[in-house]
């Protein structure tokens, strides 16, 4: 949530060029909650937006509101991408699959169609043949009865040349007719197998033509299945084209935003630098007022020993054993708990890595307590500065306090407090344990109203967790 602890030019350089990412970010929003898409989806999307921006604060800290959200879309989009591709695959596998079985069955009903024509054909062929040699019996037995033999016509197609006696007539016409019955008995059964092949095939047609049609309705289903996910993956695609050319411009401008942090990265330098050097003078003047406490007391003891004739003791020696820091008694500064720690952070993927190291040190542990929650002096000691951070160019602090809690031992601790709404303290003034000295809020580069709290112990900062 918070930025103070990124050294000031990234959080300055970067609010100044989240102004040109802005419009991308919007658009991209935009786009992502607009359309056919559920209010449940768009929640959703919301959601894992708003997951992903915080997980990018907690990160990169010293990304303000709108470059944090455009670099949390990035994320997003990146991530919903695979999703979009495998479901147009899959939409694409179900439609391919689809379309070949209306294929097979289309082929299926044609072929059915054309095998019912052939029999249909060789149906009306033997219903001809029945019907002219149902003639030519006719022809025969009227032939037979009038004259009493075979017509000539028909010992010629009998092969014979003709009978020589009545008997011999009719004997073939008998035989002639037993020929006919026998062929018109064979075309009548095939005729009749032909008309029940010809109804079996019109039910296996009916039926094949009823799966081609649901199998016409799922492709169509399918179809409609393959546009809408080739929609979303398209929409996936250009919102990370639009925040990946926002990404871009910014990294255009890395130079340029290098060389501001190299100007702020200086002012966070010296800020902690003349901490450091009143830290020093500080031990330095404990260093010899105890050198000369000791001295003293070696003063009196041989004095003492000279009075009563004793042998001079051994002189003492100013303690250098160094402090334990948790001497100095912290308190928590607000009551909330830590929503953000002390340590090194990597560059979060597909983000600039201005400095090119792979991350940063965030230098001090942040509490999100809400917007106006009391700040209250952690032990009590002088106050040093109570400002907006501009008298050493560390503007991205916002309102800041930061108090000197002096020396114990061989330690000097002080620490600082940033992005409040208001601090009621002034410099040069004596603070108690537990004394308010400001309200949380979101001054300087800040996400959200927290507190940044900072302890130096002997011109270095160090975790704050060591001494609370």
């Amino acid at each position: 949530m918070t930025n103070a602890g990124m050294p000031p030019a990234q959080r300055l350089a970067l609010r100044k060029t989240s102004a040109g990412v802005v419009a991308s970010a919007v658009l991209a929003l935009t786009l992502a909650f607009s359309g056919t898409a559920s209010a449940d989806e768009l929640d959703d999307r919301k959601a894992a937006i708003e997951n992903e921006q915080h997980k990018v604060q907690e990160t990169y800290e010293y990304l303000d509101a709108e470059s944090s959200r455009k670099v949390a879309e990035l994320a997003v989009y990146q991530q919903q991408l695979p999703g979009a591709q495998q479901a147009l695959a899959d939409a694409e596998g179900r439609v391919s699959a689809a379309a070949g079985k209306v294929s097979a069955l289309t082929d299926r009903v044609a072929l059915a169609q054309e095998t019912r024509s052939t029999i249909s054909a060789q149906i009306e062929k033997d219903q001809a043949a029945i019907k002219d040699t149902q003639q030519v019996i006719g022809q025969i037995a009227a032939q037979a009865y009038k004259s009493g033999g075979v017509p000539s016509s028909f010992s010629l197609m009998l092969g014979a040349d003709g009978a020589d006696s009545l008997t011999d007539s009719m004997g073939l016409a008998e035989q002639v007719l037993r020929g006919q019955n026998a062929t018109m008995q064979q075309l009548s059964q095939q005729s009749a197998t032909n008309v029940n092949s010809e109804a079996r095939l019109a039910a296996v047609e009916e039926e094949i033509s009823t799966l081609k049609g649901q199998a016409e309705e799922a492709l169509k289903a399918e179809q409609q299945a393959r546009d809408a996910a080739a929609a979303e993956k398209a929409k996936v695609d250009t919102l990370i084209e639009q925040t990946a050319a926002a990404n871009a411009a910014l990294e255009a401008r890395k130079p340029a935003i290098q060389a501001q942090l190299a100007s702020l990265e200086t002012a966070k330098a010296q800020a902690t630098a003349d901490i450091a050097e009143r830290q020093r003078r500080l031990l330095e003047e404990a260093r010899k007022a105890e050198e000369a406490r000791v001295a003293e007391e070696n003063r009196r003891a041989a004095e003492e020993a000279a009075r009563n004739n004793r042998p001079a003791p051994v002189p003492g020696v100013a303690s250098t054993k160094p402090t334990n820091p948790s001497a100095f008694g912290l308190s928590l500064p607000v009551k909330a708990p830590i929503s953000s720690g002390f340590g090194w952070r990597a560059t979060p993927a597909g983000t600039i890595d201005f400095f090119g190291t792979g991350g940063y040190l965030h230098s001090g542990i942040d509490f999100a307590p809400g917007c106006g929650a009391p700040v209250y002096a952690p032990a009590s000691g002088e106050v040093w500065r109570a400002d907006q951070g501009q008298a050493d160019g560390m503007i991205g602090t916002g309102n800041r306090v930061v108090l000197n809690h002096g020396v114990i031992g061989n330690s000097a601790l002080a620490t600082n407090y940033y992005h409040l709404t208001k601090f009621v303290v002034s410099p040069g003034q004596w603070v108690d344990a537990g004394q308010l000295i400001g309200y949380v809020g979101t001054t300087g580069n800040s996400t959200g109203c927290h507190l940044h709290f900072e302890t130096v112990l002997n011109g270095e900062l160090v975790d704050p967790m060591g001494l609370l």
